[in-house]
């Protein structure tokens, strides 16, 4: 079953924001380090300390965000600092809907990635033919 979240991009305060939304919404904050994860090696030791994925759920709210990472190719401004995030079991849940969504798209290498099996399970992203960020997630599959 797919769900859908907000999912908003920092400039390597995410750990500030997240921690001040938990403050004033209370719950389960859930923040994960680029350099703890597998993927630390595709990027620079800079950017290690950044925050590669946050997760706060208290009661029906449930929202995730991230530090930027794709600076110097391609800065944040205004617009381009939130993305719809689409949460699956697994690459078939995604796939159709990700495929749908890739109709018309943005198909520039710095704002569009292919759905495929990362570490951590499935990963995708994606601008739509309107402008709208999508990024797609899966389970990592056993």
């Amino acid at each position: 079953m797919l769900h859908c979240t907000p999912f908003l991009l920092f400039d390597g305060n995410c750990a500030e924001a997240m921690t001040f939304y938990q403050k004033c919404l209370g719950g389960e904050l859930t923040l994960t380090k680029l350099g703890d994860t597998p993927m630390k090696d595709q990027f620079p030791t800079e950017k290690h300390g950044r925050i590669i994925n946050a997760q706060l759920k208290s009661g029906a709210i449930d929202f995730s965000a991230t530090d930027w990472m794709a600076s110097p190719q391609l800065e944040p401004k205004p617009g381009n600092t939130f993305s719809l995030f689409v949460v699956g079991t697994s690459l078939a849940d995604l796939k159709p809907v990700f495929e749908k969504l890739a109709e018309g798209a943005d198909r520039d290498k710095r704002t569009f990635m292919e759905l495929r099996s990362v570490p951590f399970g499935t990963y995708g992203q994606l601008t739509d033919k309107f402008g709208v960020s999508w990024i797609f997630r899966g389970e990592k599959q056993e």
